[in-house]
């Protein structure tokens, strides 16, 4: 089976990685790719790619690749945002399986979640903050002055859609707050190599959150994650959301399905190969 990843630029991407070591576990044989295709070339990609078993999509084509799809599963016309592209009887199909491996990864802190604070309203600040809003989690964002007005609209849109209470602030003011929340999510590129001294939130901030959720996985271990840790707050980084997402498209590709402990086996190989090699993008 032949499979790939469309993107530009793609730099060290870990996803052939992945996807090997995820087939490896099902015994299918497959072969993952890159390819990097700059965005005057897109058009001309696309009819390859489509006759592909599948393809995965990263930036900045998420979006772009939906004229080409001939319809779009629930996940991804929700966010107008493909990352997954399977043939179907009805003709290529887009599907976003970033928020399923979002929602797998968080476990069974999904009981009981009733607020979360999400740092970032970006492309996957949105997405988390929906899937925690469609969990009837209240949301509250905070971002930089620059980005209030577009969190702004997205807390509206989501009280309007979900009926939960939904804001946006500053970031400096969620600092200064005493509001505690059960979750909290860093949606902001803050912490990924090579600026590992960075981290999104102050400790102060940190120490009023249940649990703390990094969407980075380059580090492993984020000064964020590593934070949490010493505050004793149950933390967990984007590593195992970017197998757990890449696990869901082998799902639909070819029906595979995956052991918990195969999944944390890849989790700690590549979080080795992470420690090894910082320039995995």
């Amino acid at each position: 089976m032949q499979f790939a990843l469309l993107g530009h630029p793609l730099g060290h991407s870990l996803s052939p990685q992945v996807h090997s070591l995820l087939a490896r576990c099902t015994g299918a044989e497959l072969q993952y790719t890159l390819c990097d295709v700059p965005p005057q070339e897109l058009p001309a990609a696309m009819p390859g790619l489509l006759g592909l078993d599948g393809f995965n999509v990263t930036i900045p084509y998420k979006g772009e690749v939906v004229p080409y799809l001939a319809r779009l599963d629930t996940s991804a016309a929700r966010y107008g945002a493909v990352n997954t592209v399977a043939p179907s009887a009805e003709g290529p199909t887009g599907y976003n399986t970033d928020c399923t491996g979002f929602l797998r990864s968080l476990g069974d802190w999904k009981e009981g979640l009733d607020s979360v604070l999400v740092l970032g309203a970006g492309g996957v600040g949105r997405m988390f903050a929906i899937e925690c809003a469609r969990l009837g989690t209240a949301v509250t964002l905070a971002v930089r002055e620059s980005s209030l007005p577009r969190a702004g609209a997205l807390a509206e849109e989501i009280t309007a859609t979900y009926q939960v209470p939904a804001r946006a602030l500053l970031i400096g003011d969620a600092a200064k707050g005493d509001e505690g929340y059960s979750l909290l999510i860093n949606a902001t590129p803050c912490g990924m190599f090579p600026h590992l001294d960075e981290c999104p939130a102050p400790d102060a901030l940190i120490e009023r959150c249940g649990r703390v959720f990094d969407c980075i996985y380059n580090p492993d271990k984020t000064r964020l994650l590593r934070r949490a840790g010493e505050l004793q707050k149950p933390a967990l980084g984007g590593l195992r959301m970017l197998i757990l997402q890449a696990a869901a498209a082998q799902e639909i590709w070819y029906g595979a399905r995956f052991r918990e402990d195969q999944l944390q086996e890849i989790e700690e190989r590549l979080a080795q190969v992470l420690r090894k090699d910082g320039s995995k993008e």
